[in-house]
């Protein structure tokens, strides 16, 4: 009897962790919720945080406030929230730049794939190859030509070293076996201003910085770096049409310190895809270039793993150094 009892303690203590957790989750959050995002108000990183941020706070009735951490290609942010408690209070909206990151930096304070959770992928923003209106290529064939051509002739823009925009131009040329010279610039908007100028020739940018200009017709499309063609520039063929396995897109979702609950992430999981799945929110973010993802925690820790090792291997083929 003393031994049966015994067991049956045991038995009910083992779950009480879990009980625990699943009470939290269900009351969580009792405050006010921080995603701290690694760039400047008003990128597009910026704006996706405030859209889930707003639809969080009204389903779960707390605040979830964006604050804005820029610097150090988000290293700033995301040593934040690694060091942050893990107690379901504090997120991060990572970006492709963590995974670029965490090989174009010899020291890091912070391990993005140990020290950080996923929680949801939210979106993924395609990016366009597209030169200047004076440059001589029209197709993707077209632009190899003349590159092999006039090797390192072509000087190709970006919006810092080490920004998707550059490793992505990075991953064309160790693909297409090019040589083109990086010019880098302090965010997209500098960078489509020279391009627009002719000071540049060519540059990969995400869709949400360029749609506009492309419509105009002040900058050529060549072709988009996704899988598949994009909704927002449906007339584009992609660059793996003639290049195949190139694929290249800038992965958003929202992270948490390591060791935070799981009963908090599955709930914060399945209020995001709830959220993207909504028609509404769906067309703000596609209305921005966007393409909406969904999936679980584990999905998503997948997708940041291979978009880690992919660009360790560009980062590593290029040589390229952080500032």
């Amino acid at each position: 009897m003393k031994r049966r009892n015994f067991l049956r303690l045991a038995a009910g203590a083992a779950t009480l962790p879990t009980l625990t957790c699943r009470a939290l989750a269900q009351t969580h959050p009792t405050r006010p919720v921080r995603i701290i995002v690694g760039f400047a108000a008003g990128g597009v990183t910026d704006v996706v945080a405030r859209l889930v941020g707003q639809r969080l706070s009204d389903r779960l009735g707390q605040q979830f406030f964006v604050e804005n951490r820029p610097g150090a290609g988000t290293n700033i942010a995301t040593e934040a929230v690694a060091n942050a408690p893990p107690d379901g209070y504090t997120f991060l909206l990572a970006a492709s730049a963590n995974a670029i990151n965490a090989t174009l930096y010899e020291k890091l304070n912070f391990n993005f794939i140990r020290d950080i959770a996923p929680v949801a992928a939210i979106v993924d923003a395609p990016l366009v190859m597209e030169v200047s209106m004076s440059f001589p290529a029209k197709t993707v064939p077209e632009f190899i030509a003349y590159a092999k051509a006039n090797p390192g002739k072509i000087n190709y823009a970006s919006g810092g070293i080490g920004s998707p925009p550059h490793a992505t131009a990075e991953l064309f040329k160790m693909m297409a076996d090019v040589n083109m010279t990086h010019v880098p610039y302090r965010g997209s908007p500098p960078a489509l201003t020279d391009m627009i100028g002719g000071q540049v020739q060519a540059m990969f940018d995400p869709t949400t910085s360029s749609l506009e200009y492309i419509k105009a017709g002040k900058i050529r499309a060549l072709a988009v770096t996704t899988a598949t063609r994009s909704e927002a520039l449906p007339d584009l063929p992609t660059v793996g049409d003639f290049m195949p396995g190139f694929e290249a897109t800038a992965l958003q979702g929202l992270c948490a310190p390591k060791n935070s609950p799981a009963a908090i992430i599955d709930k914060l999981n399945r209020e995001i895809n709830a959220a993207l799945a909504d028609q509404k929110m769906k067309t703000q973010l596609e209305d921005l270039g966007l393409r909406v993802l969904s999936g679980s925690p584990a999905d998503y820790g997948k997708l940041i793993a291979e978009d880690t090792e992919k660009w360790a291997k560009v980062v590593r083929f290029a040589g390229m150094k952080a500032d």
